[in-house]
């Protein structure tokens, strides 16, 4: 007879199936070493390898499908088995190819009225609102569906029943995995009654104050987690707890435990473990950023001295070499941290978020950040326009983003660089001076992600302007309305007729890894692309 499982935690679908989840590593880890029974199973990749069987793809296909698609579904599995292996790059062309089969045979799969899309990484279902809480209790109830319900019916719900759990945990960071999750919760609701059945992760973080206000209870789950989840799923697995909200931990956990979670199984040419060396932003003081109002963590970091210890100890236990920072930015005393370490990490690479600090001017700092591993960090710039960097509350100078940058090329350590449009109250002159900014800087610039800013309505940013939420249901993430539209079409067009048009800036565009972006970048050598 199988054994009952205390806690299952679940990642639903649907993001990016680039490596493990980090949130249930951790959370995974941390239930193990308080003794708790615990597993963690991977939804989200098991949704992407179900619908991509191309016996399964095969079978939805229509008499009128294009060449396109048709050869695209050939060519899933070969796709797919050189996205997983370190011949994916060596190759952009080859690797371009194969995420664009994988995708244009996602595009196969659009639900029962054909208003449903899926690529590698994003969900959007054109005929309901992820924001909409009618919208989402008609999936739990199962009056509506996602293209993932067979998968769940099928082959999730099977192994979930099996493991005989006595509480199930949902990880929901981003919005659509909205949809997806509350068919889930339904289906698990409906198979096991008697399951306590629990939701967190940043995603509904965003909605507390919200949900706190109106007392929404959001069916069929037991318990909703806002902030970190350690401590009150401990407390859910150990006794009883009657309250629909619960506070997260002020207890965090560092160390994740990537069992049942093998790096290998993700679409990436070689595993890449996610790490985090801290909870929430230090910064906390751009003005356009929710964090800074309302944050999902207060912020914590563990001591800067363990993390090169973390690295080695998940290098040795999981066989890999590859580690991701997923921390909003890492803070400068683990960097130094990491550079005192870096006889020991040579060998290893790692890559993630950093502030433009004046530190990282510094060039004996970076060559040694360089011997320890660093093979890219993402730099979030926004403008090259000093006017708006001190708007938007940014706290970097664009003389210190430029030396940042040169000093960081010269290493060798790649950029991916994060710029905005769009921004209320910016001019054509300060759109302008960020087009100057990037031409001048193109040499040190491995890859872009060109973004026009969707304006939180927590931000402080957005405090009074005249704007509705409404347009994206009662639990909207950003503005909307005539104005927020006519700046993001302003936005769109300088983007589409003079950024773009600068030969310098569309080649470092065209060599950024479609899809996967940044999660693939750093196996990229920008200058020999």
């Amino acid at each position: 007879m199988t054994e009952s499982l205390s806690v299952l935690l679940l990642q639903p679908p649907a993001i990016k199936p680039a490596g493990p989840p980090l949130g249930l590593a951790v959370l995974l880890g941390y239930l193990h070493r308080q003794g708790v029974e615990s597993q963690a199973l991977d939804a989200n990749l098991g949704a992407y390898r179900y619908l991509l069987q191309p016996e399964r793809l095969a079978a939805m296909v229509q008499p009128t499908a294009t060449t396109s698609l048709r050869r695209a579904i050939k060519n899933t599995e070969r796709s797919w088995t050189l996205l997983t292996s370190p011949a994916a790059s060596r190759s952009f062309a080859r690797y371009q190819t194969a995420v664009h089969h994988l995708n244009t045979a996602l595009g196969v799969y659009r639900g029962m009225n054909g208003d449903e899309r899926l690529t590698l990484g994003d969900y959007r279902h054109g005929g309901r609102s992820e924001f909409s809480l009618n919208d989402l209790q008609q999936f739990a109830d199962a009056e509506a569906s996602t293209l993932f319900g067979s998968y769940f019916a099928e082959e999730l719900l099977p192994k979930v029943v099996a493991c005989k759990p006595s509480l199930v945990a949902l990880s929901i960071n981003y919005r659509h995995q909205l949809l997806p999750a509350f068919e889930l919760a339904g289906m698990l609701r409906r198979a096991l009654p008697g399951v306590k059945l629990v939701a967190g992760g940043g995603m509904l973080t965003s909605w507390r104050a919200e949900l706190e206000k109106s007392g929404d209870v959001l069916l069929p789950f037991d318990h909703l987690v806002f902030g970190p989840g350690e401590e009150a799923l401990l407390r859910l697995a150990r006794e009883g707890v009657d309250d629909f909200f619960l506070e997260g931990s002020t207890c965090l956990s560092f160390t994740p435990n990537f069992s049942g979670l093998v790096p290998g199984d993700y679409a990436s040419p070689e595993p890449v473990l996610p790490v985090t060396a801290s909870r929430g932003c230090y910064w906390k003081g751009c003005l356009f950023c929710p964090e800074a109002v309302a944050p999902t963590h207060t912020y914590r970091s563990c001591a800067p001295a363990e993390v090169p210890d973390l690295l080695l100890t998940l290098a040795r236990q999981w066989q890999v070499r590859h580690f991701h920072f997923t921390d909003n930015a890492l803070p400068m005393p683990v960097l130094n941290a990491l550079a005192a370490r870096r006889d020991d990490l040579a060998g290893m690479s790692w890559y993630g978020f950093v502030r433009f600090e004046e530190a990282l001017t510094d060039i004996q700092l970076v060559d040694q950040l360089a011997t320890a591993g660093c093979r890219m960090l993402q730099l979030g710039l926004e403008s090259g326009s000093q006017t708006v960097l001190d708007k938007l509350g940014k706290g970097t100078a664009v003389t210190t983003a430029a030396a940042v940058l040169s000093a960081l090329h010269r290493a060798g350590i790649g950029t991916y660089v994060y710029v905005m449009f769009g921004i209320p109250d910016e001019t054509e002159e300060d759109r302008r001076a960020t087009l100057r900014f990037l031409e001048t800087h193109a040499n040190a610039i491995g890859y872009l992600n060109l973004a026009i800013m969707n304006l939180p309505h927590q931000s402080e940013l957005a405090a009074g302007r005249d704007a509705s939420v409404q347009a994206e249901g009662e639990r909207g993430l950003y503005l909307t309305g005539a104005a927020e539209q006519q700046r993001r079409t302003d936005a769109r067009r300088f983007i589409q007729q003079e950024l773009l048009a600068s030969p310098a800036i569309r080649a470092i565009v065209n060599r950024t890894p479609p899809l996967f972006t940044s999660d693939h970048a750093f196996f990229f050598d920008p200058q020999a692309m």
